[in-house]
């Protein structure tokens, strides 16, 4: 039975949830052709429903809702549904009362036009034309951060515990610590096999359109589910969702390159799967919410590389692939093929970097933000410290903004404390692909055969439908049967050596 509190705040949680969805409709318009001169107005529209989201989560009425539910489950078990909602809600209200509709105003606005100009200046290769926006973005999140922060926690542990509850950046900086001192000679030794392949084959000349169903096909095989879901074209991939049963990816593809238009559908697959994944009952409640950004990128990262560049997944894609491509891929056989998708190389772009080096991508970035937060750093010096870390870290120096520090919208959009999550992604991926592989007899011979079906059920009920029951880490180790640990994620990228 559930308490007549409980109901209020549901019901409460819900409408924000409505409200939020249409405020996520219109930021997903935005990213899909909103056109240039329509971008002040969309900014307004935007500001207009985030002072109104925040009137809710700072109503009242609401906080003496969640006081009287957190003292009838006080006793109870936590991973009850009405316990997970005292606990996730009384956090979110309470920090969303430290805030001023004011601030959460000024943020939604300066985000949403700096995406707009982000695009452009990306485009133009303009790091000064966006310059501007960056150092509001920066200054108001800074605030943010001060007026949450406990006494004594840092602005940027603040921002890194917005995306991954109980994060912090000594903590973080032990797990890169870690992943660096084996990544370096990983990347030596599988940078010098890469090097004696012969030219690429995934680089060259494809036409968009047969890239566009191929890829979309390969995500129905999967599991991502078009009755609920769609696929369309931006400048940055993403996903997002609108409602219980509307999840959106998008991707965009590139004539000079297969592999950036198809992985970015086999990622943004991964997070679609899980929004899809979670109990379309609970939609808009902590129950109903995915656990965290580090356990939603395990999803998107398992799919794109412990899936989709395993040598079992193109022994099952092969033939299709030529099917789609006739005349570009025929002739190369499947062991090629493979090993140029997996080949090895330090290089500039994030989003289409290898396996081994995509941490040090990550890597470079931490460090950056962090600076930022701390005011180590200010935005006009971005630029040439991006350089030099580029050259520290991985060895190449872009020659362009637009190669450089332009090519993420996540600071544009006030992203800030995002990027590690990536990496943590990954370590949750491979240990979650390890103990799936132990639990349903080998996925290589799964996988091979084009049975995706029984892994999309395993982390639909190892990891989707708890919500945010768990906490992040202990969501993987209840998945797992062991402690959140890095090795599953060096044993894989091994096997790149």
């Amino acid at each position: 039975m559930t308490s007549d509190v409980l109901e209020k705040i549901l019901k409460h949680t819900r409408q924000t949830a409505m409200l939020q969805s249409t405020m996520a409709l219109l930021e997903w318009d935005q990213n899909t052709g909103l056109p240039s001169n329509a971008a002040e107005y969309r900014a307004e529209q935007l500001t207009m429903l985030a002072g109104l989201l925040h009137k809710r989560r700072v109503d009242p009425q609401l906080g003496d809702w969640i006081n009287q539910l957190s003292e009838q489950t006080g006793n109870q078990d936590p991973l009850a549904p009405s316990s997970v909602m005292a606990r996730c809600i009384k956090r979110e209200y309470q920090r969303a009362i430290k805030l001023p509709q004011s601030l959460v105003q000024a943020i939604s606005h300066a985000t949403s036009i700096g995406q707009q100009i982000w695009v452009e200046s990306k485009l133009r290769d303009d790091f000064s034309g966006f310059l501007p926006c960056l150092e509001k973005i920066i200054e108001l999140k800074r605030q943010e951060a001060d007026c949450l922060a406990a006494p004594g926690q840092s602005r940027y542990d603040v921002m890194l515990d917005s995306y991954e509850e109980g994060a912090t950046k000594e903590r973080i900086r032990r797990i890169f610590d870690r992943l660096r001192d084996s990544l370096v000679p990983l990347i030596q030794e599988a940078s010098e096999k890469s090097a004696k392949l012969g030219p690429s084959v995934v680089e060259g000349r494809f036409e968009i359109k047969p890239q566009e169903e191929f890829a979309k096909w390969v995500a129905r095989q999967i599991g991502f589910d078009f009755d609920r879901g769609r696929l369309d074209q931006t400048e940055h991939p993403f996903c997002t969702t609108l409602g219980p049963h509307d999840h959106r990816i998008l991707t965009r593809y590139s004539k000079e390159s297969f592999s950036t238009g198809f992985f970015g559908v086999l990622h943004e697959a991964g997070h679609g799967m899980y929004e899809q994944g979670l109990d379309p009952l609970w939609y808009g409640t902590p129950v109903g919410s995915a656990a965290s950004l580090g356990v939603h990128e395990s999803q998107s990262r398992l799919w794109e590389n412990l899936v989709g560049l395993s040598d079992s997944f193109w022994h099952w894609a092969h033939p299709h692939l030529l099917e789609y491509f006739p005349g570009s891929f025929e002739g190369v056989p499947l062991e090629q093929l493979v090993q140029d998708l997996n080949r090895v190389q330090p290089s500039l772009i994030r989003i289409e970097a290898d396996e081994v080096t995509y941490n040090m991508h990550i890597l470079i970035r931490f460090e950056l933000e962090e600076q930022l937060m701390d005011g180590q750093l200010n935005a006009r010096e971005l630029p040439n410290a991006w350089k030099s870390k580029y050259q520290e870290y991985l060895g190449v120096v872009p020659t362009t903004d637009q190669q450089g520090v332009l090519q993420d919208v996540h600071w544009s959009a006030g992203l800030i404390g995002y990027f590690p999550t990536y990496t943590l992604g990954n370590i949750y991926a491979a240990q979650l692909y390890h103990a799936a592989d132990q639990q349903l007899g080998g996925l290589d011979r799964l996988v091979r055969a084009g049975e995706f079906r029984p892994l999309l059920e395993w982390l639909q009920n190892k990891v989707h439908r708890h919500g945010q029951s768990y906490l992040p880490m202990q969501l993987i180790e209840q998945a797992t049967d062991q402690k959140v640990d890095s090795k599953y994620l060096v044993e894989h990228l091994k096997t790149k050596c």
